[in-house]
This record gives structure tokens, sequence and C-alpha cells, in this order.
């Protein structure tokens, strides 16, 4: 069941088949233009449609390997063609915050040798995690200039379905070896010119330029070496 997200993150509607439905409203697709809740990005949302009807989806996740689409209303049944559609808005707001986490987080790698331990994206606001002994925040803020001076320079961001055995030859995805399972044959690596490549199954923009500035408005400690920082995009 093809991921059509992973290759075009600027897909906005696709046609598609059912190929199973549960309890009436949760639904699998032989291609999948919804991306599903993982990797500390939000689902999709958007609509199924049949002909004229249109049934909401409110949430997209992963189970068993299997993507599913849970619909607001029963009515779809296995073999219908229908027509995929996302919240547009959403999906590109949560590409702008991925790269600008990616920026971000390679800032911080880069300048502290900090690993970064996790991320959550979100409408207002995104996080990052990174594990780190000592806590300088006005170091933390003076990294805000230097997101916003890569934002400025309009790099290419590009992705890539690499064999396993190219993509362990990538220093930085070498560090996340143990993190694929055997059967993984192929990695997806995201590349931001000159500044990050790491892998990645979220969804991105293909320019820095296309991110607004950001601010980090908050940052604390939660645990002995464990560091969170928020930011969120400005209005300027």
């Amino acid at each position: 069941m093809e991921a059509l997200y992973q290759k075009d993150c600027y897909l906005k509607e696709s046609q598609a088949t059912v190929v199973s439905v549960k309890d009436d409203k949760f639904i699998v697709l032989d291609q999948n233009l919804f991306y599903p809740n993982s990797g500390g990005q939000p689902h999709d949302t958007g609509l199924l449609i049949k002909d004229d009807q249109e049934f909401p989806v409110v949430y997209t996740g992963r189970f068993g390997g299997v993507i599913s689409h849970e619909v607001a209303m029963p009515g779809l049944v296995k073999g219908d063609r229908v027509k995929a559609v996302i919240d547009w808005d959403r999906r590109y707001l949560f590409m702008k915050y991925h790269t600008a986490c990616h920026i971000l987080s390679a800032i911080i790698h880069n300048e502290t040798g900090a690993q970064i331990s996790g991320n959550q994206l979100g409408e207002e606001k995104t996080r990052v995690d990174f594990s780190l002994e000592n806590f300088d925040r006005e170091q933390i803020q003076s990294y805000e200039a230097k997101v916003n001076g890569i934002i400025d320079k309009g790099l290419p961001v590009s992705i890539e379905i690499l064999p396993r055995d190219v993509a362990f030859q990538i220093p930085s995805v070498v560090k996340l070896k143990d993190a694929f399972p055997p059967d993984i044959e192929e990695i997806r690596v995201i590349t931001i010119s000159g500044v990050d490549r790491q892998a990645c199954g979220g969804t991105h923009v293909a320019n820095t330029g296309e991110i607004p500035h950001i601010e980090i408005f908050k940052a604390e400690n939660k645990g002995k070496n464990n560091r969170r920082v928020y930011f969120r995009f400005r209005d300027d």
C-alpha cells in the first residue's frame, strides 16, 4: 500500500480504492495520501469523497504497519472508489514546522554535540528535546537568529529513498542504525542543503525560504540531562 506523501509532500488529492472497512469508520486504502500520526508529526485530516458524498477524515494512524483513516460517518464499503483530499493548510503548516525543527536540531547538535531525543509538532508551537548537561539560556536564544538566517538563504530541501546499505554510509543515519528493523530495505532521507541530512518519514517543504521566521519563546529543564525548547512562527 503506497504512501504517496513519502515522495510528494505537496500532493493535495488522489484517487484510491477502499481495501477494507472496520466498524463502519476505519478505512484502509490501496494508496495513502494522508500522513499518519507518527514521529512527532500530527496526522493529516481532510475528506474521502465518494460520488458527491463527503466522509470527513478525523484521524489517520498506522496500526500493524497499515495506515488507517478514521471517518466521521459510515457509508463506505470495500471496493469503493474515492477521492482523497487533505486539509492542505494543516499539512503545509506541519511541513514548515517539521523542516524548521530539523534546522534547529542541526544547529543544537553542531554547536553542543547534544543528541536530539524527541520533538512534537503543533499548530501553535513546536518543541525539541535534547540531551545536554549544561543549559545556557542565552545560548539557546541565540539559535533563533541562526535558524532564521538559514531560512533566509532559501536552501533546497530534498527527499531521497535510498537502499539500506547506501543510507548507512551517511554518518547521521548510521547513528540510528539500530532503530531500523532488518527487513527495512529502503530508508527515506531528508537533506537540507549544507545544513542537515537525516533519516525521516515526515513531510517537509522543498525550500527553507517557505518557512516563516521562528521565535524561541521558552526553554526548560526536563530532567538531569534532558532539555526542551519551544518555538513558534512569527507574524512578520
